[in-house]
């Protein structure tokens, strides 16, 4: 399959890297249309075509990934609809339903959405698809192996797949903040800034190994390093007077929200 890519900024950028890097797909199928082609020199080095626009891509390819903002894929799709007749397209933009892309897609074009994170630049993503689509089976075992090359993929239902991109799509960035906070607290007491880095994202790594190695309840595993009268049980009960959990809470809350207003 030739496929392209209508945007390839950090994560169209991020997709393409992993399915170089798992040989999900050859160089010289896949095809790439941005704002600043010049930006693309790198990928073109490696035998990836950069196209001069996206009519002449979607023309040549067999499938497209559309990668750009949510204000701008009206915009978009409207000089190219022709050309996205009878082909595959997978959807990475925010904000836009299934309804919203059965409405705006030409009726023989088949579809699915996908949500990526940016850990796929490290081999480390995690990728929901709407397990609501349109293109066949084979199309979507392409795509999930496409995602499985940089990173896990969980196929979900649709009707959560808004508050689900709240947890793993947005979560990298609730993430860093609490990474940087735990460092702040190390420094603030002496600790090196790039040691307190290193030391509270190698334990993030750490502690969501334990998550997935395990399979016990993340709750459990807290309980395993809270001794009786401890020093750990007064850091959680400081987090927990702080609001932390509830906060969490509301920040994916947040997400959803603001997903269903992008487009808007």
């Amino acid at each position: 399959m030739k496929l392209g890519f209508i945007g390839a900024g950090n994560m169209g950028g991020a997709i393409i890297e992993g399915a170089l890097r798992g040989g999900v797909i050859a160089p010289d199928a896949l095809y790439v249309s941005r704002k600043h082609p010049e930006k693309s020199e790198a990928l073109a080095s490696r035998g990836v075509h950069v196209m001069g626009d996206n009519l002449s891509l979607a023309k040549a390819v067999d499938g497209v990934v559309l990668a750009v903002k949510p204000a701008y894929l009206s915009q978009v799709l409207e000089p190219i609809l022709g050309a996205l007749e009878g082909k595959l397209i997978v959807s990475i933009v925010a904000g836009w339903t299934f309804e919203m892309l059965q409405e705006a897609l030409p009726a023989s074009a088949r579809f699915v959405r996908a949500m990526p994170n940016t850990p796929l630049q490290v081999g480390e993503g995690m990728t929901l698809l709407s397990e609501r689509a349109t293109c066949t089976a084979e199309e979507f075992a392409f795509v999930r192996a496409l995602f499985e090359a940089a990173g896990k993929v969980a196929v979900v239902e649709d009707r959560i797949y808004e508050a689900a991109s709240g947890i793993s799509g947005c979560g990298p960035a609730f993430v860093y903040q609490f990474i940087e906070a735990l460092a702040d607290g190390g420094v603030r007491y002496g600790v090196p800034r790039a040691l307190a880095y290193e030391l509270a994202a190698q334990t993030l790594i750490g502690a969501a190994r334990m998550v997935q190695v395990t399979g016990e309840h993340p709750g459990r595993l807290k309980d395993a390093v809270c001794s009786p009268g401890g020093t750990t049980i007064e850091g959680v009960y400081a987090l927990e007077r702080g609001g932390m959990r509830a906060a969490v809470i509301e920040a994916v809350a947040a997400t959803r929200e603001k997903s269903g207003k992008l487009t808007k």
